[in-house]
């Protein structure tokens, strides 16, 4: 539960963030609690329809194969927290100057205060949808799990994000905020590798790929995966008793691929207008 725990964190801390900037920047306008409010409601439906209708969705594919399912769910998964770990992590100075941007515009009477509501509500809707996709990755091919354990990890998550979020906003604390989301990408990075190590077995088992899926060791006598210890590991890095040499390289590859990409984007040229984007 660790994983949803920290994903709905994350992902609520970001909406928080954003919505503190707007709110920061737009301080005596009338009616400013309304429009934020409308923004984060609309949002918050948006998300939760999302969620009802990717249970639907999981449903209808269930003929093609529940392999078929997994892969698919995994693969999504992955490719947005690359994006995440990547991206976002290389362009938080300009998500933040975007949303500062857009409270200001709106003081300054230059947009109307709808800008408001559909920005927020945009916000909140993407990091619900985020949410949403990399919760059902992280839950694929995890074994038996508990309703009520994973609303109560979604709860633990959105709960500290918001209220980390608002800490930090309100000069309560000076806690940088490169340094908090320093620590929850690389929670992530590890997230991603375990998620291509799952991908990677559903392919295996599914016979789309052949090579390497023999088992390279076997650790279960020293540490069960099924224990305190291993169910912990297995949510913090992704342990697996037995790994193929598919998953290994997987696990690493995306590792690897965070890395450079990471660092090929915060020393590369920037060109063009940043896009709009919850900020960091």
């Amino acid at each position: 539960m660790f994983a949803t725990a920290l994903i709905v964190f994350r992902e609520s801390l970001e909406a928080a963030l954003f919505i503190g900037i707007v709110a920061a920047a737009t301080q005596g306008l009338v009616g400013r609690s309304r429009w934020l409010g409308a923004g984060v409601a609309a949002g918050a439906f948006g998300a939760i329809v999302l969620a009802a209708l990717a249970g639907q969705m999981s449903g209808w594919l269930d003929g093609l194969g529940q392999d078929i399912v997994n892969i698919g769910v995994l693969s999504v998964a992955l490719a947005m927290l690359l994006w995440h770990c990547i991206w976002v992590a290389t362009h938080t100075r300009e998500m933040v100057a975007d949303a500062r941007m857009l409270g200001q515009s709106v003081q300054g009477g230059q947009r109307r205060p709808w800008a408001l509501v559909v920005a927020v509500a945009l916000a909140v809707l993407r990091e619900g949808a985020e949410t949403v996709l990399f919760v059902s990755g992280a839950l694929t091919g995890g074994g038996p799990v508990s309703p009520g354990a994973v609303a109560l990890a979604g709860l633990g998550g959105l709960a500290g994000g918001v209220l980390l979020g608002a800490v930090l906003y309100a000069g309560l604390a000076r806690i940088p905020t490169r340094h908090v989301f320093s620590v929850t990408n690389v929670l992530i990075a590890l997230l991603a590798g375990s998620l291509a190590s799952q991908l990677a077995r559903a392919l295996a088992q599914a016979g789309f790929i052949e090579a390497w899926t023999q088992p390279l060791w076997d650790s279960s006598h020293l540490l069960a995966p099924d224990s305190a210890l291993g169910t912990l590991l297995h949510a913090f890095v992704g342990y697996d008793a037995q790994p193929s040499g598919a998953q290994l390289m997987a696990y690493l590859g995306v590792l690897l691929l965070i890395v450079a990409g990471t660092r090929l984007l915060k020393h590369g040229p920037r060109t063009g207008p940043a896009v709009p984007h919850a900020a960091a």
